[in-house]
């Protein structure tokens, strides 16, 4: 709508359903942790993204490994996120492969999810190019492999990148901004995980975080508490950008929807349903160390003042052009909320658009043909990626990496990933951030 493609808001949704996906899963999946983790993530990042659908196969129903499905069967976790188990593939469709599967020729571009240490993306498997050996060292990895493809595919559709389909692309968690396919000596075993977070939003990149979260190998999630904080409603709109969310949450409060499921996988939950500003001061006795994932310049000006020693925070872009884009910022750091988020950013408003006609819309005034045009784009695997830098951050700091104060880049062009290194160190070392990391089994 905001590029003129579609000519309405029934035109968008008729071009959407055209996308879908093909999965190809290995015999791995049946036992890996790893495998399952990609697989999952992709097929719930497409279903909100892919109207056409997604098609799996490959898969068993043998035993869910990672908590991230209301089941406990991995075949019936792909069903319950919204795939289709089929003995045959859609040749109009691309095709993802995940495991030691090989390319089908269809006549549409086929990604090899590959992943290895704290690095994940795909390949042409078209290409001869060597993957990856797909043992992570940080759980992280598969699933930023398989937002990553998610973001491929959605480009191939989309027509706005040449070179979707034809390229490698992917990320290091690790070190951001450095060649994701390069052996990397300096990566750590991920042996300590957080036990104690402070959530703020849980929209699209809260749920993300959460998705994340719920996929590290912890050995006893009662360990774990997590504050969560909102103050909004699940509405229709969540379902196609939120991973957590589904349709029977629609109308529920973010806060208790988010906690029931959290609970059901054991972590525990404390419920925050105030706005955030300079009224929220943690004490003692919460956690210190808060995730961000808010649109609200109000809020994010206050971040450093409410008593965390740790605030890890993150932004997509907006717009046509931008909707890919993300950031990080960590505080304390050299740079400071007040100052980034000083005043209030004015989202551009394109209504010569043909699906902004008044024609098209007689039931909305001016000011709500406004309103329609400076809606945010918001797709799951920008928010992914994003997260997967954040939750990084936190597990890269307990086990002994760098810490940063800046993490900027584009889905478009994950090749030029904007880094800067924090002066600050809290939380940085396993021994001296006990308060929030638990040992993995």
């Amino acid at each position: 709508m905001d590029t003129g493609r579609a000519k309405s808001h029934e035109d968008a949704m008729r071009i959407l359903s055209q996308f879908g996906i093909q999965i190809e899963v290995g015999p791995e999946a049946e036992h890996s942790r790893d495998h399952q983790i990609a697989v999952l993530t992709l097929v719930n990042a497409a279903r909100r993204t892919f109207l056409g659908g997604i098609r799996v196969r490959g898969v068993k129903p043998g035993r869910l490994l990672v908590p991230i499905a209301d089941t406990k069967c991995f075949a019936a976790a792909v069903q319950t996120l919204g795939a289709q188990i089929v003995e045959h593939p859609n040749k109009d469709w691309p095709l993802a492969l995940i495991g030691s599967v090989s390319e089908i020729a269809l006549g549409k571009p086929s990604w090899r999810l590959t992943w290895e240490g704290w690095r994940g993306g795909v390949l042409p498997a078209r290409q001869e190019i060597s993957k990856l050996n797909d043992h992570a060292l940080c759980a992280l990895a598969p699933a930023v492999s398989a937002a990553v493809c998610a973001s491929e595919a959605f480009s191939f559709f989309a027509g706005d990148h040449p070179m979707a389909g034809r390229r490698a692309a992917g990320i290091s968690l690790w070190n951001p901004g450095k060649n994701w396919l390069t052996v990397d000596a300096s990566e750590r075993q991920v042996s300590l995980l957080p036990s104690r977070l402070w959530m703020i939003g849980l929209g699209n990149l809260g749920q993300a975080f959460l998705w994340l979260l719920a996929a590290l190998p912890y050995a006893d999630r009662a360990d774990v508490e997590l504050v969560l904080q909102d103050f909004d409603l699940v509405a229709s709109s969540n379902d196609s950008t939120s991973m957590l969310t589904q349709p029977p949450l629609i109308g529920q409060m973010k806060t208790r929807a988010i906690s029931h499921w959290l609970e059901e996988r054991d972590f525990r939950t404390v419920i925050e349903e105030r706005r955030f500003g300079p009224w929220i001061q943690r004490n003692n006795f919460e956690p210190g160390a808060a995730i961000c994932g808010v649109d609200n310049p109000d809020a994010r000006r206050y971040l450093e003042d409410a008593g965390f020693g740790l605030v890890i925070e993150a932004g997509l872009g907006y717009g046509p052009q931008a909707f890919r884009n993300f950031s990080l910022h960590t505080f304390p750091s050299a740079f400071k909320a007040k100052k980034l988020w000083s005043h209030d950013d004015e989202k551009p408003v394109d209504k010569t658009m043909p699906a902004y006609s008044p024609s098209k819309h007689p039931e909305l005034d001016e000011c709500g043909l406004a309103q329609l045009a400076s809606r945010s784009v918001g797709v799951p695997f920008v928010s992914l990626t994003a997260a997967g830098f954040v939750m990084a951050e936190i597990l890269r700091r307990l086990n002994g990496g760098v810490a940063l104060e800046l993490v900027s880049g584009s889905m478009s062009c994950l090749d030029d990933i904007e880094v800067a290194h924090s002066v600050e160190t809290p939380y940085q070392w396993g021994h001296a951030a006990a308060e929030v990391c638990v040992e993995t089994f």
